[in-house]
């Protein structure tokens, strides 16, 4: 029987190397990259395995999820094409005064300078997906570009990267000085196709996956004391409530946030991606299971920080790591303002939380 794609991620990932754009190399040797496409009727597998990586190495399931979400953006927008070789990403945030501008050469294919900011993996990747604008001020919707990033004309500068958290993913400004690439789809694609809230939602896998390799650090603590406690006499009062409590409340929220994924992962194959109205239907569910993996990773860290005290924060490495990448990799979120455009979409439901 052949290995599943989890049993070969679980017999390999303890010999990963450290380095996280090393470590996506070799998983994307051992296929480990070959995801489920989202909205195809796996997208639950492919969460589970977003949330295994990311409950493993924080870092290197940022660069693994981009490159995945590469992959599907590719396949949604330029099915047919023959994908790139070696590691890609994507790269579409948008920073004041970084832009990087397309200048059409012939066909599909322009050039492109300027700078981009957030370019995340930008030393170890051999191709990434950006988003890119024409010179005309008119015209307010991105293009996405495929870039060869081993071709004559790209600087990446990581000099500005002083994260502590997340600083194992090399993140560059890159600046672009008549590079040659390829446009994939129309002008305003990457944004109004409906895998870009499916890939939001991977997101929150992550988030999640996350939580729980810190929530199981809390759960081993407990598991311990009480085989130390056994059944003697006032183990009960040995045993310390308020780090029970604490775990009770971890408990509940990562349970919410794994039924919503459920639930999300169920509605994204399910829906007619070209009905009315599956847009807004994907954009709603993926903002809302994003702000439940929030909540729960931020509960997470509270809880179990006040559990277990100091010491695994300076006597774990993994936790300690974990802990540490954590809240930054959650400031992918835009926190309240993610929140107010949820609500928005809400208020048209006359009943959106009735049984």
């Amino acid at each position: 029987m052949a290995l599943s794609m989890y049993d070969v991620w679980d017999a390999s990932r303890s010999d990963l190397p450290d380095d996280p754009g090393q470590a996506l190399a070799a998983m994307q040797r051992s296929g480990l990259d070959a995801l489920p496409l989202p909205g195809q009727g796996a997208t639950l597998d492919r969460w589970k395995m977003l949330a295994a990586v990311s409950s493993w190495d924080l870092s290197l399931a940022k660069l693994y999820e981009a490159h995945t979400d590469a992959l599907a953006i590719l396949a949604e927008l330029s099915p047919g094409t023959p994908l790139p070789s070696g590691l890609g990403g994507v790269w579409a945030a948008e920073a004041p005064g970084f832009t990087v501008h397309q200048t059409p050469s012939s066909d599909d294919r322009v050039t492109l300078t300027g700078k981009k900011a957030w370019c995340s993996g930008a030393t170890c990747l051999d191709w990434a997906l950006l988003t890119t604008w024409t010179r005309d001020e008119r015209d307010a919707r991105p293009s996405l570009s495929l870039v060869d990033l081993k071709h004559p004309g790209i600087v990446a500068d990581a000099s500005g990267w002083h994260a502590v958290g997340m600083s194992r993913v090399s993140t560059s400004t890159v600046q672009f000085d008549n590079v040659p690439a390829r446009l994939i789809g129309p002008p305003g694609a990457y944004l109004n196709r409906p895998g870009f809230w499916h890939g939001g939602a991977g997101i929150a896998a992550c988030w999640y996956g996350a939580s729980t390799a810190l929530a199981d650090a809390l759960a081993q603590t407990v598991r311990r004391r009480a085989r130390e406690v056994g059944n003697s006499a006032g183990a009960g009062l040995k045993q310390d409530p308020f780090r029970l409590a604490h775990l009770g409340t971890v408990d509940v929220a990562l349970t919410q946030a794994r039924a919503l994924l459920f639930q999300t992962a169920a509605e994204v194959d399910a829906h007619n991606a070209s009905a009315v109205g599956a847009a807004q239907r994907s954009q709603q569910a993926a903002m809302r299971v994003r702000a439940a993996c929030e909540v729960a990773a931020s509960t997470v860290l509270a809880h179990v920080g006040k559990a277990l005290g100091a010491t695994p924060y300076c006597a774990d490495a993994r936790f300690a790591r974990m802990a540490a990448d954590l809240p930054v990799f959650l400031r992918q979120s835009h926190a309240e303002r993610d929140l107010a455009a949820l609500a928005e979409l809400a208020i048209d439901d006359p009943r959106p939380w009735s049984l």
